[in-house]
């Protein structure tokens, strides 16, 4: 079951199964799921999940950031719009460092944050303070 209630899987596209840990362990490379956390806060400046999210927002993605933070269906978000969110240079040494290119990061990103979010916010509203992106960790896990 996905996170917004529904009976199917994720896919990627090309139409693969896809779980939010393989693609944090993809991201991640030899560092695996904890490594892919550390690349996504990168790309976002390490500015845990607030800062993750008001980038977002700021680049123009607000009804999709709070349909992750809300309940009910999580709206999807391209790899462009990640690469419009993040810094360039960023970007480019992540995917440098994971061995992908910027668009694979950025593919990958986009499909492993609103599962991320949502997960981050079962009350359906983001944690003011005391919350990073390494304490998703241990939700991956439920």
């Amino acid at each position: 079951m996905t996170t917004d209630g529904h009976k199917r899987p994720r896919v990627d596209q090309r139409g693969q199964l896809v779980a939010l840990t393989d693609i944090l362990n993809k991201l991640g490379g030899k560092n695996g799921e904890q490594g892919g956390v550390a690349a996504i806060s990168k790309l976002f400046d390490s500015e845990g999940m607030q800062g993750i999210l008001g980038k977002l927002q700021a680049s123009g993605l607000d009804k999709q950031v709070m349909s992750w933070v809300g309940h009910g269906q999580n709206e999807p978000v391209t790899g462009d719009d990640i690469k419009n969110a993040v810094d360039p240079q960023q970007l480019s040494q992540v995917a440098q460092e994971s061995g992908m290119s910027q668009d694979e990061v950025a593919d990958h990103v986009a499909q492993a944050l609103p599962e991320a979010v949502d997960k981050a916010t079962p009350g359906g509203a983001v944690p003011q303070q005391g919350f990073s992106m390494d304490s998703l960790m241990g939700m991956f896990k439920k």
